[in-house]
């Protein structure tokens, strides 16, 4: 069975789970003890004569328990290495340290232009490799992994992988199994040791021209074409990311050995071709694989996967081949015994399962399938199926949904790729030697790109494209066990001739229980409104009970204004809508049910705009964020910025002096414009606040209102006429106990043309911008029909 050459991978990889997240338990003597006694029963039963049970399977209990022991030793040994006491200590008191090291992932850049100046930030892996406490103090050789996210100076040169900086940043630990030790918040700004080694630098220089070259492109199949040639998906807006993760085809823009097989293989070819000796073709093969490692950047799967496309040569070259699955066995124990951290990382945990599945389950499926349809589209629908089956439960941890379509769409879209990726590269290779060459076969990989993008926005479009589904580990588990009861039904009736027709119909019963009874619960409750939940939101209401908690949304960056009461309703908001990193905070006043929800954004935030505080206890309050780096700017009138292509301003306070300064006649108020929207955010002002806003500057009509005071009657009903806005946004809790919304400020909203969407009756709300197409209304979407 050649499963069974997976075991020793499979055991390593729960063993360094439990290690990483149990540090202080001792797994590494416990397992070294077991194997070795593995190991001697086996010898032992060997020499005995006549055939024991076990005898076939010590050997390999004995193998898997010395992989595990080896990952487990491993982290024993880095564990205390990753946190030194040096960074743990500055990390509770919140002292700066200076951290210079190498930069180990490209940089995303997040800017923010305000009136008052700018402030470009970037984050990046970063592998710290000394650190210091005060400029006086002693250097501390270190190797440890971070993620930083600090403030560029103008003029700086660009970053890339393998330059190393140094900084100055307060730090946040994280939990001990995450592949991150620390979160290192700059301080200051950066500053550029070094530049990359000349490697590193040519592979930059060439992913830099050929981004260039692909946004010379027309429509989304440009900014596409660097993530399928090259995993480099900086150019994708928030839009394709969107629609490509719907539509179960983001796995196309990962490099994995997919990618790997097909730069291997056109070597092969062309080697062959040339007649040269496979000798030669294999050398070739490998410092094209190296090569193409280094040009795509090491991300887990890409090591992965070229160390499994390393393994199979290495055999080829020595004569014995061996297949895919020993390659990817042995390659997934390498790297966790290298760094078993590597286990809690997702897209190293995905890369792996959609190759075993590929490899264990395509043919079986195939040969299932074809006994009701041709075998070429047997073959075809066996491969996307095969990966989504081993995927889906780790996908269900990152977001709680089935993609319903996901098998067609890769029908569809998965034969464009390997064109795509393959001239994509050709074209890349060409651009420095050749430019009109190159990027006329840019030119040609542009077509498949185009292709996969239209693909992936019509079925992301079409209603029902993924169904939700409970999310955590039960919510994995449980899919998990679904679709094995399913593919136990259909391997077994494709295995025998005449299926035992009982055993057969129990499977069916259970999985229908399994599957149907969670169903029913889901429409008992209407979550099933979340098949037709759209990715092209723009701002969110969220439903935290008695508080405000509003997402604005574009061009990949994210602003949250205020957190609700307590942290838990905002998180299960943020992991609903897949919101992992909050670009501009805006934190309008400093009440409990605007600010008390602060934790849950814990390491997440980029800068923080705040309301002015009315004492020491207000600003006290403000500092988790200045302890984690992140820049607080208190509010004034006139100061602006952009938050992708929208803009923002805020109109309130006017000055941060006087009784209208702090507390609800003082919360910050933000108008937002761009995106076919203009929305104002009231906060919580009362009529006196809103009186004074309104005779400073005509408003307008705006189309989205986020209604002040969670619908109190101390409003301006000559504003909410003024403002005319289509759509009103109210964030207030089921029986909340001060009458909010008021019958006098609902009575004011109808007066005013204004629809009143409530959290406490519609949950979760989601505006999306007019179809550009059309004069139509905008567009909302609500988690209960708040009837």
């Amino acid at each position: 069975m050649k499963a069974r050459a997976l075991l020793p991978a499979v055991t390593a990889w729960a063993a360094a789970l439990l290690a990483i997240w149990l540090p202080g338990w001792p797994f590494a003597p416990v397992l070294w003890a077991a194997a070795v006694l593995a190991l001697g029963a086996a010898i032992v039963l060997a020499r005995r004569e006549g055939r024991h049970p076990l005898a076939g399977w010590l050997p390999l209990l004995s193998l898997c328990l010395s992989a595990a022991a080896l990952v487990s030793t491993t982290a024993a040994v880095q564990g205390p290495q990753r946190q030194p006491e040096m960074l743990r200590a500055a990390a509770e008191d919140g002292r700066p340290v200076t951290l210079s090291g190498m930069i180990l992932s490209m940089p995303q850049a997040q800017s923010f232009a305000f009136g008052f100046g700018n402030s470009d930030r970037v984050r990046f892996a970063l592998r710290v490799e000394s650190a210091q406490n005060s400029r006086a103090g002693p250097v501390v050789r270190l190797a440890v992994p971070m993620r930083a996210f600090v403030e560029l100076p103008a003029g700086v040169v660009p970053l890339d992988i393998g330059t190393r900086v140094s900084f100055t940043a307060r730090l946040v630990p994280n939990a001990p199994g995450e592949p991150d030790a620390f979160r290192a918040y700059g301080t200051g700004p950066l500053a550029v040791d070094s530049a990359p080694p000349w490697y590193l630098a040519w592979a930059a220089e060439l992913r830099a021209e050929f981004r260039a070259a692909a946004a010379r492109l027309p429509g989304e199949g440009g900014a596409l074409l660097p993530g399928l040639a090259l995993g480099d998906t900086s150019a994708v807006g928030d839009g394709l990311d969107q629609a490509m993760k719907a539509s179960s085809l983001s796995h196309l823009t990962a490099v994995s050995g997919a990618n790997c097989a097909i730069v291997v293989a056109a070597v092969m070819l062309l080697g062959a071709g040339l007649r040269l000796r496979r000798g030669v073709r294999i050398a070739v093969a490998l410092l094209v694989l190296l090569a193409f490692t280094v040009l795509v950047t090491p991300e887990p799967s890409v090591l992965r996967a070229g160390l499994m496309a390393l393994i199979v040569l290495l055999g080829m070259a020595s004569g014995r081949p061996g297949g895919g699955v020993p390659a990817l066995g042995l390659a997934t124990l390498v790297l966790l015994a290298l760094d078993p951290w590597l286990a809690s990382s997702y897209g190293f945990a995905l890369s792996a399962l959609a190759t075993a599945g590929l490899l264990l389950l395509t043919a079986p499926l195939a040969s299932a399938l074809g006994r009701w349809m041709p075998r070429p589209l047997a073959l075809a629908l066996a491969l996307p199926l095969a990966a989504q089956l081993a995927c889906q439960p780790v996908l269900i941890l990152l977001a709680p949904s089935v993609p319903l379509l996901g098998v067609p769409a890769n029908l569809l879209a998965g034969p464009a790729a390997p064109a795509a990726t393959l001239l994509g590269l050709i074209g890349c290779l060409l651009l420095p030697w050749l430019p009109s060459l190159g990027f006329a076969v840019i030119q040609l990989a542009w077509l498949p790109a185009a292709w996969i993008a239209a693909v992936a926005h019509t079925v992301a479009g079409l209603p029902g494209a993924r169904a939700p589904w409970l999310d955590g580990l039960l919510g994995a588990l449980l899919l998990a066990g679904a679709s094995g009861l399913a593919l136990w039904l259909l391997l077994r009736g494709a295995g025998r001739r005449k299926p035992r027709t009982v055993p057969v119909m129990l499977a069916g019963v259970a999985l229908i229980v399994l599957v149907g009874g969670y169903g029913g619960a889901l429409l008992g409750t209407g979550v099933v409104r979340g098949w037709s939940r759209p990715a092209d939101w723009q701002i969110a209401l969220c439903d935290v009970g008695q508080g405000d908690a509003v997402l604005i949304r574009d061009g990949g960056q994210t602003a949250l204004i205020d957190t609700g009461p307590e942290p838990a309703p905002l998180r299960a908001c943020l992991d609903t809508l897949g919101v992992e990193r909050i670009d501009l905070l805006v934190l309008t006043h400093y009440d409990l049910d605007h600010i008390g929800g602060l934790a849950a954004i814990r390491g997440m935030v980029g800068i923080a705009l705040v309301g002015v505080p009315s004492g020491p206890r207000d600003d006290r309050l403000l500092d988790p964020l200045r302890q984690a780096g992140v820049p607080v700017q208190v509010a004034a009138r006139g100061q602006q910025g952009v938050l992708g292509t929208l803009r923002w301003r805020v109109l309130w306070p006017a000055t941060h002096d006087g009784p209208l300064s702090t507390g609800n006649p003082g919360s910050v108020v933000l108008l937002v414009e761009g995106g076919g929207i203009r929305s104002l955010f009231l906060a919580d002002l009362g009529a006196e606040s809103e009186a004074a806003l309104q005779g400073m500057e005509p408003l307008g009509r705006v189309d989205v209102l986020k209604v002040a005071h969670h619908g109190s009657s101390d409003q301006s009903a000559e504003l909410y006429r003024s403002l005319a806005a289509p759509l009103g946004l109210i964030g207030v809790g089921a029986d909340n106990g001060y009458g909010h919304p008021t019958s006098s400020l609902l009575a004011t909203l109808k007066a005013s043309g204004t629809r009143a969407f409530r959290s406490d009756l519609h949950g979760l709300v989601l505006v999306s911008p007019r179809p550009a197409e059309h004069d139509a209304a905008l567009r909302v979407w609500t988690e209960r029909r708040g009837d």
